[in-house]
């Protein structure tokens, strides 16, 4: 039943699985002092419409927002520098994201069955997308991979339906 909550200045961190399954959560307040949002926070908070990550967050653990359903908005700040696996699977109601220049990792299956993600900004400091990044993003109409990545994950726009182009740097030396 638990609808909304606000997380004092002197929590550092969202432990695993912290709110995992709170369907009815709809808003959160992480305030500048958490540095890391761990695996499965949000996890099934599928109510949960939008959330500002603040500026002091460095990592995006595994399956954070794993079926936050109702998402339609993440800021991601430019201290962040690795999304986990599975980070925002399922977040159907997620249109655009924008991924800042301090991220040098994104997990496999990041972005995995996020339907209604029509664009996806991916910046120059990552190196690498994982496996099944973008699969079945079925409103993705467009990607421009970056020169600094030199390797694509197996089957990362699988079921990418309205998929017209894909531009894909001389620097990529494995596409999986």
């Amino acid at each position: 039943s638990l609808t909304s909550v606000t997380i004092p200045d002197s929590v550092t961190l969202i432990d695993d699985g912290a709110f995992c399954g709170c369907s009815s959560l709809t808003s959160v307040t992480i305030p500048d002092s958490v540095t890391s949002i761990d695996m499965s926070a949000f996890y099934g908070c599928s109510s949960l419409t939008s959330v500002t990550i603040p500026d002091s967050v460095t990592s995006i653990g595994g399956s954070a927002f794993y079926g936050c359903s109702s998402l339609t908005s993440v800021t991601i700040p430019n201290s962040v520098t690795s999304i986990g696996a599975w980070a925002f699977y399922g977040c159907t109601s997620l249109t655009s994201v924008t991924i800042p220049d301090s991220v040098t990792s994104i997990g496999g299956n990041a972005f995995y069955w996020c339907t209604s993600l029509t664009s996806v900004t991916i910046p120059d400091s990552v190196t690498s997308i994982g496996d099944g990044t973008f699969s079945y993003c079925k409103s993705l109409t467009s990607v421009t991979i970056p020169d600094s990545v030199t390797s694509i994950g197996a089957q990362t726009f699988k079921g990418c339906t309205s998929l017209t182009s894909v531009t894909i740097p001389d620097s990529v030396t494995l596409i999986d």
